[in-house]
């Protein structure tokens, strides 16, 4: 399956209102052949379990429609799809550090939930030659990597009794970390992509972003700038800066980001299976001109490195390429992207 070059569609059926208005107005077809003519050719779909099932576990009908719509829009746009559970039942990144919350490791009730959703989803989509899964988006605390592991042996054998052929992709900890992909144990079935996030340095990708205290009141951060003025700021962000701490390299720029990338690569091919981008992207409070350097240097990378990506995202959610803050340099980060002429 070609996962070369892609977007999400976050906020679509994730992070979201979840009303039939905000699932037929959010998207349409007009935007997903949008994508195929800028060059793309494959869109990732984070959905959340809301959209699919009741709280008490009972199929809603109508989320597979949507799910199923979007998923016949691809393909007549000729693009592969990845279907992402950006939020399970008891898992939701956003509770990171809530035990009470995130209790899905902790109970044998809400795993069979989880693997439920995924027979059922295998079932709808098992058949789809253009269809990916991923399983969960991204899982966060160090204590849950073994029921993860565990987790993940599960409901991967599941979904190949129901189909050989679908690729299933899944990452590490720490919000899917470059630098977690190790603790993953190597896969027994064939046809599975490691996967990994890439907002590094955070410090300059999510600055100013509303979710992140740390970083909320931070005058401009520039990039690349220097690895020292970066280390003094990663500091105040407790894990969320071990990237930059733990780092080898003492230039920020291409340098910091190849070591990252390479850990995450000699993981994949360690374990002997590809390896995937799921999201990157810079927030819309960055300077542009720095924005613009970041892509070309992440992108040159994933591209010397053979590693697929989908950029974070096309609309809204403070990443949108499709929303203003863009618009005078859209054109130079999708060329770059997508390595069309613009």
């Amino acid at each position: 399956m070609k996962l070369v070059k892609g977007i999400n569609l976050g906020g679509y059926l994730s992070q979201c209102e979840y009303s039939r208005q905000h699932y037929l107005e959010f998207i349409g077809k007009k935007d997903i052949e949008q994508i195929r003519n800028w060059g793309f050719d494959h869109i990732r779909v984070p959905f959340d379990y809301p959209v699919l099932e009741e709280e008490d576990g009972q199929r809603i009908q109508e989320g597979y429609d949507h799910l199923e719509r979007v998923v016949r829009w691809c393909d007549e746009a000729g693009l592969n799809v990845i279907l992402d559970l950006h939020r399970a039942y008891g898992y939701d990144f956003n509770d990171a550090g809530d035990a009470e919350r995130n209790s899905l490791f902790a109970s044998e009730k809400k795993m069979e939930r989880f693997i439920s959703l995924w027979t059922d989803v295998a079932d709808y989509f098992g058949h789809e030659n253009h269809v990916a899964f991923e399983l969960l988006n991204e899982v966060v605390e160090e204590e849950n990597t073994e029921g993860w592991n565990q987790l993940i042996a599960r409901t991967v054998s599941v979904i190949r009794g129901i189909t050989k052929k679908t690729p299933i992709i899944y990452g590490g900890i720490r919000w899917n970390s470059a630098d977690t992909l190790q603790y993953l144990e190597v896969p027994k079935d064939e046809n599975i992509l490691f996967t990994f996030h890439f907002y590094e340095p955070l410090l300059f990708t999510h600055q100013k972003a509303h979710w992140v205290p740390e970083l909320i009141d931070v005058p401009d951060i520039s990039y690349p700038g220097t690895m020292e003025g970066y280390r003094l700021q990663a500091a105040l962000l407790g894990t969320k800066g071990l990237s930059v701490l733990n780092a080898k390299s003492d230039v920020m720029g291409p340098p910091f980001l190849m070591e990252m990338m390479g850990e995450a690569l000699r993981a994949a091919t360690a374990a002997g299976v590809g390896l995937y981008c799921g999201e990157f992207g810079v927030i819309d409070k960055a300077p542009l001109p720095d924005t613009v350097r970041w892509f070309a240097d992440v992108i040159g990378i994933m591209n010397e490195l053979k590693i697929g990506y989908g950029l974070w995202t096309y609309k809204e959610k403070d990443f949108g390429l499709l929303d203003a803050h863009y618009e005078p340099v859209r054109e130079e980060i999708l060329a770059i992207l997508t390595g069309k002429n613009k």
